[in-house]
């Protein structure tokens, strides 16, 4: 009896003493996913719907929750500023994460959504409710004022200086709170504002924040339609977005559409002077444009000027033309997103749909070729012109332009220009219409400017017989005249907008070229029945038959008699003259580009086979693409869409890097 009453005791004491041990075990280890690890040490609440855990620690010395401190900030910075052991980067940073965090939350609230407002039908309601979004927004804007205050006083006025936490992640934290905090006080300080000029100053609270674009004076004055931060924009459509990691928020400008629209008239002679001395509506300037935003203190000696000061600074970058700002005396490199204007350009416009509708003359858009510079002209930078090939667009160069945007020799030295024309017109005349078009385009930049010369000429498919025939010289009227009765010859033979397009000149701007699965001999692809009948559906512009006939009946020309020879090849659609046996191939097969011009080939082939005889990218055989003289000649594993691999673009790539080595620039 006492053994077991002393084994009892014993097991209660141990088993007490196993309970205590256990009680007191408040820490344990466990392995977890390396991603969680890192997502705790850097998620935000730009990343999720809760603090840093840098800033969680810093309200747990105040004992305040973390949710009371989001729904009032300004007590709870009060607070933290009051409590010694908070360090002066501690204190900041939180405080920049706390009122963007109530910024966030009033941008989800109801008051601030702007769908709301048409909720009421009332006038009585409306107004309720319009004055309850703008009490929303007006606070909003208070809290990314201060976000911004507290944000550029940590990155640039704590003991430590930016350089010693340059491993910190904390900093890059701050720095996403300060880009991200301008571009929503900008966006909607935008959207409020009665006058769309760019060079306004705006309030906010008892804060004024200028307009500085002394750094990108191409907007002083003028009229924009919009401000678009970058942050929340993705394109599906680009392999890529080609950014500068800096300093600063990132944006798209976007100018207006012109006044001056485009018109359905086609016009006969577009070389004559009076034409070409006129702006053309179709030579389109860059309408959405890179810009990096700075926002800074005017005064900024101490940390409690940069808080209270009322007047701040915006300073708008060109980021084509900056790449480092300085910055509280320090030199930092400039964010920028070079892809966004370019992705945003191509989303807005639809350039792809247009081009199929041309084919059945159903894009009016199209009547006549256009251009499109992709950038603020640039009179230091060489031009790169590109000439899409048939039931195409702009669209087909996107990996090529992207690369260009994303290489840093590339970006400094070229611009990029994009031809858009409707393929279904007869090949030698959207040679003779783009001739003019980019005659005028050069003309117009003025002929000593360094952009006017030793341009660069790309064309795939199509566009690259269009491109060959740019920068030849050729007088193929004998041979065209030879095709005509006796009565046209006599009557069509001193035409001139006859001569105008059978004798060809080179546009000298052009010193090299580059062709791309190019069917410079024709291809027998364009002779297969189900292309036949797509031939049959393709019509020529109505615009530009009527054009045609209006001319040569006003000259006592028989317009029936010319037209009827359309069904005869003397004028046909485009698709076909691709046809080897058509009579624009009898005419151009061989004219070739001249000896002093440098010129390269890149060729698809989809066969496993290096025969000549054999090779081919599944539309254009090799023997078609292949032209004697290039300065190289690249064949590259793929289809007829050559211009999209990445092969293809490192290519292009190489050669033009090699132009900027020809012409000694660095």
């Amino acid at each position: 009896m006492k053994l077991r009453k002393k084994n009892t005791s014993l097991f209660l004491i141990s088993a007490l003493s196993l309970s205590m041990f256990s009680g007191c075990q408040v820490v344990s280890v466990k392995q977890q996913a390396l991603n969680v690890s890192i997502a705790n040490e850097r998620n935000s609440i730009l990343m999720q719907d809760k603090l840093s855990e840098a800033s969680l620690n810093v309200l747990s010395m105040s004992g305040r929750e973390a949710k009371v401190c989001m729904d009032n900030p300004t007590a709870c910075v009060d607070e933290l500023k009051m409590i010694p052991e908070i360090v002066d980067e501690q204190f900041l940073s939180t405080a920049s994460e706390l009122y963007l965090a109530k910024s966030m939350q009033l941008d989800k609230s109801a008051a601030c959504t702007t769908s709301t407002v048409t909720k009421y039908r009332s006038e009585e309601h409306q107004q309720q409710v319009h004055k309850a979004f703008n009490d929303c927004q007006t606070q909003q804007l208070e809290m990314l004022d201060k976000s911004i205050r507290y944000s550029y006083a940590y990155l640039f006025k704590t003991k430590r200086k930016p350089v010693d936490r340059i491993f910190d992640n904390r900093q890059v934290q701050i720095r996403d709170f300060y880009n991200q905090a301008i571009a929503k006080l900008v966006t909607i300080s935008a959207k409020r504002s009665t006058t769309k000029k760019a060079t306004d100053s705006f309030k906010v609270g008892n804060s004024t924040y200028n307009i500085d674009l002394d750094h990108y004076t191409l907007l002083k004055n003028k009229e924009l339609d919009r401000f678009i931060s970058t942050y929340n924009l993705n394109f599906s459509g680009l392999r890529t977005i080609n950014r500068r990691d800096g300093f600063g928020s990132e944006f798209v400008v976007v100018f207006p559409d012109s006044d001056a629209k485009t018109t359905n008239k086609y016009v006969i002679n577009p070389l004559d002077d009076a034409y070409q001395k006129k702006a053309n509506p179709n030579i389109h300037k860059a309408r959405y444009l890179s810009a990096t935003m700075i926002a800074r203190p005017v005064k900024a000696n101490s940390v409690d000027e940069i808080i209270n000061s009322p007047n701040f600074v915006v300073q708008v970058y060109d980021p084509y033309g900056t790449e480092n700002v300085d910055v509280a005396g320090k030199n930092y490199p400039l964010a920028a997103n070079f892809s966004a204007p370019y992705g945003l350009w191509l989303a807005e416009n639809n350039l792809g749909a247009a081009a199929y509708l041309s084919l059945i003359d159903r894009e009016e858009r199209l009547t006549m070729p256009h251009l499109y510079m992709l950038e603020p002209y640039n009179p230091n930078k060489k031009v790169i012109v590109l000439v899409h090939g048939l039931a195409s667009s702009p669209e087909a160069w996107i990996a090529l332009t992207n690369d260009i945007m994303g290489d840093t020799i590339l970006r400094e030295h070229y611009q990029v220009w994009q031809v858009f024309y409707s393929t279904n017109m007869p090949i030698l005349e959207s040679r003779f219409q783009i001739y003019a078009l980019l005659k005028q385009a050069f003309a117009s930049i003025g002929p000593n400017d360094p952009a006017a010369k030793d341009a660069v000429l790309i064309g795939h498919s199509m566009g690259g017989i269009i491109s060959r025939l740019l920068v030849s010289k050729a007088d193929v009227s004998q041979k065209a005249l030879s095709i005509m009765s006796p009565y046209q010859q006599a009557k069509l033979k001193r035409q001139p907008i006859v001569y105008e397009r059978l004798r060809m000149q080179p546009i000298a701007n052009f010193d090299r070229a580059v062709f791309m699965s190019s069917p410079h001999k024709g291809t027998d692809f364009a002779d297969l029945w189900f292309t036949r009948a797509a031939r049959k559906i393709i019509k020529l512009p109505g615009a530009f038959l009527g054009a045609v006939t209006d001319t040569i009946t006003s000259q006592d020309v028989d317009a029936k008699d010319l037209l009827s020879r359309i069904d005869k090849g003397l004028i046909q659609n485009g698709p076909s003259d691709l046809s080897h046996q058509s009579k624009f191939m009898a005419l151009t097969e061989n004219i070739n580009p001249p000896q002093d011009l440098v010129f390269h080939s890149i060729i698809g082939n989809k066969t496993n086979s290096q025969d000549p005889n054999v090779m081919t990218d599944g539309i254009v055989p090799y023997k078609s693409a292949h032209l004697d003289g290039a300065t190289s000649e690249i064949i590259i594993k793929g289809g007829h869409s050559i211009q999209e691999t990445p092969e293809a673009v490192l290519e292009l790539r190489r050669i033009l890097r090699q132009h900027l080595v020809d012409h000694q620039i660095k």
